[in-house]
């Protein structure tokens, strides 16, 4: 299934189109489940009804969260906008009930303790994660020209949504930050030697056939080996996989005696959020710092730390006891 002439040509579409490997490969999956459904129909010979009964199936039969459905509903639209041109129009679907969850925030001393435990390039990721408010494929994707040490920022490319944006870098990363650029140089010049250095986006590596060269496009946090570029011969160094950091996160956790809570590399962004509002920063700064479309999807930290409730006193305390 992976291999047919229609979901390469799919592939094709979305690469064509700038959008990253992650969304690619999100896609291509929503897409497969959706021709599954419809057992193996092709998608040319369905429409909006089809799209509206899958998506509906998902709310009715598989207890998925909304944003779920959301992101099968972007690939599909993707699917029949784009690749099909054959607009789907006013679906009209039911949306899934299930409602997100608080997201589990660590206190200022449990991110020191677990940051402790870590050392070297994996405690820079960690840093970052909770410094600057990253998804951790926002900032395994980080390149040297995004790096800006003399205002302290951070330039996201192509994040969520495929929206860049800024958020602020802690001047205590300096020293770090640094050494790192220093040795993503020196590993791009030994690829450079063999004809090969940091992977492209599609569109921008025919721009500059020659910007795997230049140094603001290598990795800040690059692989360890070579690859080829995905659905290409081309050898390339990709940035490192995100299962690094996983991996070593948990032994920190261990390390730190921190075995209570669900923690993930996407826990130091939830705690950035929640440590910035209540530290006084306002929801709009913290909204614009995270890259969230909507304002109300920032809100859920105010949940988290009981903001929503401010200036409320309960009715037990007006009681003379």
């Amino acid at each position: 299934m992976s291999q047919s002439p229609f979901l390469t040509k799919v592939r094709k579409d979305i690469r064509l189109r700038g959008y990253s490997i992650r969304t690619e490969k999100t896609y291509i999956y929503w897409i497969k489940q959706f021709i599954y459904f419809h057992h193996k129909k092709h998608p040319a010979v369905m429409g909006a009804e089809e799209v509206k009964n899958y998506l509906s199936s998902m709310a009715e039969n598989r207890s998925v969260a909304v944003n779920t459905q959301k992101v099968a509903l972007n690939a599909l639209v993707f699917l029949y906008h784009k690749v099909l041109n054959k607009p789907l129009g006013d679906l009209n679907f039911r949306y899934a009930t299930k409602q997100r969850h608080l997201p589990t925030v660590l206190s200022k001393e449990e991110v020191q303790r677990i940051i402790r435990c870590m050392s070297g390039r994996n405690g820079t990721v960690i840093k970052l994660l909770y410094g600057s408010g990253l998804r951790l494929n926002e900032c395994l994707r980080l390149r040297i020209q995004d790096i800006d040490l003399k205002e302290n920022a951070l330039t996201i490319r192509d994040g969520k949504g495929n929206k860049d944006r800024k958020t602020l870098l802690s001047p205590s990363l300096k020293y770090e930050l640094e050494e790192l650029i220093l040795k993503a140089k020196k590993i791009q010049i030994e690829d450079n030697k063999r004809g090969t250095g940091p992977s492209m986006p599609h569109g921008l590596s025919k721009k500059y056939p020659n910007g795997f060269r230049q140094h603001k496009w290598m990795y800040l946090f690059p692989s360890t080996t070579i690859c080829n570029y995905p659905g290409s011969s081309i050898q390339c160094r990709h940035h490192l996989h995100d299962t690094v950091i996983g991996k070593a996160l948990r032994k920190a956790l261990i390390d730190a005696g921190i075995t209570d809570k669900r923690v993930t590399c996407h826990t130091f962004r939830h705690s950035f959020a929640t440590h910035l509002l209540q530290g006084g920063r306002d929801i709009r700064t913290v909204q614009e710092l995270l890259g969230h479309n909507d304002v109300k999807t920032t809100q859920i930290y105010t949940h988290v730390i009981g903001l929503h409730y401010a200036g409320t006193s309960s009715p037990l305390d007006a009681l003379a006891l």
